[in-house]
Parts: structure tokens; C-alpha cells; sequence
């Protein structure tokens, strides 16, 4: 199959996304709807439409098409497992979605899609090893090398947000329960709701974490504090990574990462924790903002092109 388009769907919790790109990177076609919760026959019903939408766009027969969901294809069974949209756990949708759409369709997970889009024409562009992190409603990261996206035999290669998090006590990983049926998992302290269940823990009142980042920036000493507790615990997470994987950039995704905080304080702190004492690891915030996912998706589609 040669193709000069690239249709990419971002399967979100609450949307789904389908953009049609060229191969020089640029836009023609965008569109989102619902996704249907729960529903996963209406899921595939939703990505199909989609797709049509940005194939008679193109107006071309059958261009490549690349999904990003929020889970991994398992190499053994071929069905999508760790989904936080737990509907889709299971259930075996590259097969499903190859056999309805009538070509071959790649699936990822959607922070593997970040990683590809910023190592591709993004922040990340130009770096060897580029750790692509999503702060939003989960937490999770890809890892692209060289341009290439690097998954591993078992496809969790940078599932970094379902490792405990670094240097913290076993009392306060007891009380992050996180959904994969473990205890005190990244997730659960970096992601937009772990920063909001660090602010019901310190000051027993409820609060997202959009609002806790609004009323630090108001001055509001409580959510001040919460907000530079939610730094220590992302430098530690981070500076973990660097231990390991020594990258050179790291790119941040997600809601949280408009956090303009982050990239003044974390540089200082991660030179404390990352073993030597040093950090030179550059910290940027993605490109392409929220529509990363869905262009790393398209990128995806490369393989079929």
C-alpha cells in the first residue's frame, strides 16, 4: 500500500479524534465526537466513522490509519490490555478495526503516540532518546529512539506510571490506591487526580487539580503548598528515569503540563536527586499540546504507507 495520507484516531476517555495529515506533517482534516463510554461496539462504530469522514476528505482509497488507545496490545493474545478505558480490555479491536475498515490498522498506546509525534516534528525532534511523559487525568510515557519507538517484548517499555513512586514511605504509598490493583503507583501522585487526592489528604477539601494550579497562582497558601508538594513528587519521578534511562530531552504532555512551574523549578530539583548530584536533562513541554496523540497516531500509519 503507497499513500500520500495519514489518517491518525486518538481514542480518549471522553473523545475520540481523527486528524488527516500529508507526508510533509501538514493538517487538512480534523474532527472529534463522544466517545462512547463503556460501549465497545460503539467505540469501533465511532473510530469507523471517523475515518470515513477523513478518508472522503482525502480523497483517496483506503490511506493507512494508525490508533492511539489508552492501553497496550498484548503480544501474546493480540487484545488490548491495561486499559484504563477498561471496556476495552480484552477485546481484540487491531483485528476488529483491520477487519471494518478494510486495511491494516496499528495500534499504540497513546503516550507511545506522544513520544512519536514530539521525536518526530515536535520538541523532541533532533534528540537520540526522547522519554515523553502525559500528566493529564492518568500518567504515563513512551520512549522513542532515534525516531523509532521503542515498546519492548512485553509492550510496556515506558509504562513509568505504574511504578511505585521513588523515595517515598510505605505509609504514603499505602494511601494511593491505584487502579492496576497495586499501591502508591506514579499515577497516583503525578497525574491531574493524584494532584487533586494530594490536596484532599493535606487539607481534607476537595479540589481539581485545574483549580488547586489557579488558586496557587492567586496566592491561595494552601494550594500554593500542594502545588510545590506536586513538584517534589514529580522530581522524584522523573529523576528516577533519568537514573535508568539516561534520556536526552524529556518532553511533558497532558493537562499538567501547561504548568508553567514546572519547567522553572524543575531543572534545580532534579540536580539534587539524580544520582551524581548533576542533571543537564533539558524538560519541554510538548509542541504539539493536546493534539500530539493524534498526530503520533497518524505517524503510526508510516509502517503501511
Amino acid at each position: 500500500m503507497t499513500s500520500d495520507w495519514l489518517i491518525g484516531v486518538d481514542l480518549g476517555g471522553t473523545k475520540t479524534e481523527v486528524i488527516l495529515l500529508d507526508s510533509a506533517s501538514r493538517e487538512h482534516f480534523r474532527m472529534r465526537q463522544p466517545t462512547p463510554k463503556g460501549d465497545y461496539q460503539g467505540t469501533l462504530a465511532t473510530i469507523v466513522r471517523l475515518v470515513q469522514e477523513a478518508e472522503a476528505h482525502s480523497g483517496s482509497s483506503c490511506p493507512p490509519v494508525g490508533v492511539g488507545i489508552p492501553g497496550f496490545v498484548s503480544g501474546l493474545t493480540g487484545r488490548v490490555k491495561n486499559g484504563n478505558s477498561t471496556w476495552l480490555n480484552g477485546q481484540p479491536m487491531a483485528a476488529d478495526l483491520t477487519r471494518l475498515l478494510s486495511r491494516p490498522v496499528t495500534l499504540a498506546n497513546d503516550a507511545n503516540c506522544l513520544a512519536l509525534s514530539e521525536a518526530t516534528d515536535g520538541a523532541g525532534e533532533g534528540y537520540g532518546v526522547v522519554f515523553a511523559a502525559i500528566l493529564g487525568t492518568g500518567c504515563g510515557a513512551g520512549i522513542s529512539v532515534n525516531g523509532q519507538l521503542l515498546t519492548g517484548p512485553n509492550g510496556v517499555a515506558g509504562e513509568w506510571g505504574h511504578n511505585p513512586l521513588p523515595w517515598t514511605s510505605q505509609v504514603e504509598l499505602d494511601r494511593r490506591p491505584c487502579f492496576c490493583g497495586r499501591l502508591g503507583c506514579n499515577e497516583t501522585f503525578l497525574s491531574g487526580t493524584g494532584m487533586a487526592l494530594t490536596h484532599q489528604l493535606m487539607w481534607q477539601e476537595a479540589r481539581t487539580s485545574e483549580q488547586v494550579v489557579a488558586e496557587a497562582a492567586r496566592g491561595d497558601s494552601k494550594s500554593a503548598q500542594t502545588l510545590e508538594l506536586y513538584l517534589d513528587h514529580l522530581a522524584r519521578g522523573l529523576a528516577s528515569v533519568i537514573n535508568l534511562l539516561d534520556p536526552d530531552v524529556i518532553v511533558l504532555g497532558g493537562g499538567l503540563s501547561n504548568v508553567a512551574a514546572i519547567y522553572q523549578q524543575l531543572p534545580g530539583r532534579l540536580g539534587e536527586l539524580v544520582f551524581g548530584g548533576e542533571c543537564q536533562t533539558p524538560v519541554v513541554r510538548a509542541a504539539h499540546g493536546d493534539s500530539s496523540g493524534v498526530r503520533g497516531a497518524a505517524w503510526l500509519a508510516r509502517s503501511q504507507a
